[in-house]
């Protein structure tokens, strides 16, 4: 009976992992990110990195949990803006090699800049990229490009309209 119940849940597990092969349950992403930013005439460019894990629902839909962290310094001012974002991913998965997909995401962010302290905003994003698969299991997202917008109130306007660059690895399972 114990031989029966191990064949059973070896033969369960490999049958997860073959679905996991045509639509991955789970994405994980890691990079580079850009974000450059404007507010009232002045901007800033900010270097960092991001990353995501989007639990699939299916072959189209996912959820997505994402994070990152950005840094800038001008003329020896130091900011560093730290985002969670959290909302639904498309995905369409038409090609063995390419993925693009189309997201939206809703959370919070901090920035903080030395002496002039810190501060948490709304934030979200709106966008999109591209994965090209490398294996079954690896894929390069070789750009992410969205909208930033966050609300500080920061005395100028009243949103920060910013844009959101990444690169990097995506791991499937």
């Amino acid at each position: 009976m114990k031989k029966w119940v191990l064949l059973c849940g070896v033969t369960l597990l490999f049958s997860l992992a073959a679905s996991a092969q045509d639509n991955p349950k789970v994405e994980a992403f890691g990079g580079y990110s850009y974000v450059h930013t404007s507010d009232q005439g002045s901007s800033a460019n900010f270097n960092g990195g991001s990353g995501s894990v989007s639990l699939n629902l299916n072959n189209w839909l996912g959820g997505v949990a994402d994070f990152g962290g950005y840094h800038t310094s001008t003329n020896g001012a130091d900011a560093t803006v730290v985002t969670y974002l959290f909302g639904p991913k498309i995905a369409f998965r038409r090609s063995d090699r390419i993925t693009p997909f189309a997201q939206v995401l809703f959370g919070g962010a901090h920035a903080s800049a030395g002496a002039f302290g810190s501060a948490n905003a709304f934030a979200m994003t709106l966008g999109g990229g591209v994965d090209v698969n490398a294996t079954k299991h690896i894929a390069v997202r070789v750009i992410q490009a969205e909208y930033l917008m966050t609300k500080f109130q920061d005395g100028g306007s009243d949103r920060q309209d910013s844009a959101r660059i990444s690169a990097g690895v995506v791991f499937r399972f």
